[in-house]
């Protein structure tokens, strides 16, 4: 009975140096988990045991250390979670290792080539959260231009002006005397054309101003087309006495002004103006802020990830579009997952169903850009660990040699 004993400490010794030996190896695999085999004594019936046996090996999903790459494509995950990827077989596997790749068509995938999943976003960048959760794409498509649809004005209009009877002399762009001052905006046509927008006041009562408008034509010739904004109200305190919003309709037909555009038409402009926050103090008439959403074509000049897992194209015009949001998954009991190699961990019935959901809401952490989470193998406790497996080892090795001697005195009787 007793070489079954020292058999049995053996193989499982042999077993605990094989998960030790394991964990070094790995202990510069990004994303690794380390492992440690947990023992059980055999008995059966008996008040001396038969040896010990492998109950299993327990998967430690402890935070590694998080380490900065300064690699765009490189992600880490700072708490609990996992990438969901899509094996080339079409198989999912789960993941700490983010240290993604693109192809020439826009996937993103790992080493192995399984491809990250996500959220998809539509034509427009919103991203379809809750939706399927699906491989992930980054076209590379041109962002088509957009015509200005708002335009914020933040201005003082100084009080001290004289008014100006347009009654007596209209309003005319050409003529200074006929406002009282005047500055420039920028705006876009459909076609994503700059135009230059020439707004004129002219203060007309106290606390009370008109407000024109000239746009610059085609960049081909020098239409110009003049536009009546309305008026704007001032409380006696200085303040704006309505909420200053003004809409605009420019479409370069109204009769009486020349057509607007000439051998460049584009589509109307319906621009929401609004001088929301503008004053009419006792200062020097200036603009403290213009803010407006139109911009020009663009063609995508970089990709980056943010914390929450967007996927954003980054256009030469400065603006930015989601293509998607990586989704993190999450499980009951992560010990349960299946190791299948290549960083990659199936579901079992142990580990329970996956939990899926964007990065930072749930049980989920945030994504970390430019970085990856090291193995969080402690090799000092490895090492320790090693020792005292071998001297495991040699005990029950020498558990055999006696045994061996005891048997070897009965038949020598």
């Amino acid at each position: 009975m007793s070489f079954s004993q020292a058999l049995s400490g053996l193989s499982a010794q042999q077993q605990k140096l094989g998960a030790v030996g394991n964990n070094i190896a790995n202990s510069q695999t990004v994303g690794f988990k380390s492992s440690n085999v947990q023992f059980a004594d055999v008995y059966a019936e008996s008040r001396i045991g038969l040896g010990v046996r492998t109950a299993g090996v327990l998967q430690n999903f402890s935070q590694g250390n998080v380490e900065s790459t300064n690699r765009n494509m490189d992600l880490a995950i700072s708490g609990e979670g996992f990438f969901r990827f899509q094996q080339p077989n079409g198989e999912v596997g789960y993941s700490r290792n983010g240290q993604l790749t693109m192809t020439a068509d826009g996937r993103l995938v790992n080493g192995q080539g399984a491809q990250i999943m996500g959220y998809a976003a539509n034509a427009e960048g919103i991203v379809q959260a809750g939706g399927n959760v699906q491989p992930l794409q980054v076209l590379s498509g041109d962002l088509q231009a957009n015509a200005t649809t708002k335009l914020d004005i933040s201005l003082n209009l100084d009080s001290g002006q004289p008014a100006i009877d347009l009654a007596t002399t209209p309003f005319d762009a050409t003529n200074a005397n006929t406002y009282n001052y005047s500055t420039n905006a920028t705006v876009f046509d459909s076609q994503g054309n700059a135009r230059n927008l020439s707004l004129y006041f002219t203060k007309t009562a106290p606390n009370q101003w008109d407000v024109n408008g000239r746009i610059a034509g085609g960049p081909a010739d020098g239409d110009v087309y003049d536009v009546d904004m309305g008026s704007l109200s001032f409380n006696p305190n200085g303040t704006l006495g309505t909420d200053g919003s003004i809409p605009v309709v420019i479409d370069g037909t109204t009769p009486g002004n020349q057509e607007f555009g000439g051998t460049n038409p584009f589509a109307a402009l319906n621009i929401a103006m609004s001088f929301e926050g503008s004053t009419q103090f006792a200062n020097d008439s200036t603009v403290n802020n213009t803010v407006q959403d139109g911009y020009t074509s663009g063609s995508l000049v970089g990709v980056t990830i943010e914390d929450d897992g967007s996927i954003m194209r980054n256009y030469s015009n400065e603006q930015s579009r989601a293509a998607g949001q990586i989704a993190l998954v999450s499980f009951r009991n992560p010990e349960g997952l299946k190791p299948e190699g290549d960083n990659l961990w199936t579901a079992t019935a142990s580990s329970g169903q996956e939990l899926v959901g964007i990065p930072g809401t749930g049980l989920v952490g945030l994504i970390q850009p430019s970085a990856v989470e090291t193995s969080n193998v402690d090799m000092a406790r490895e090492l320790v660990d090693m020792i005292v497996a071998q001297r495991a080892y040699q005990a029950n090795s020498q558990t055999i040699s006696t045994q061996d001697e005891l048997l070897q005195t009965i038949i020598n009787l």
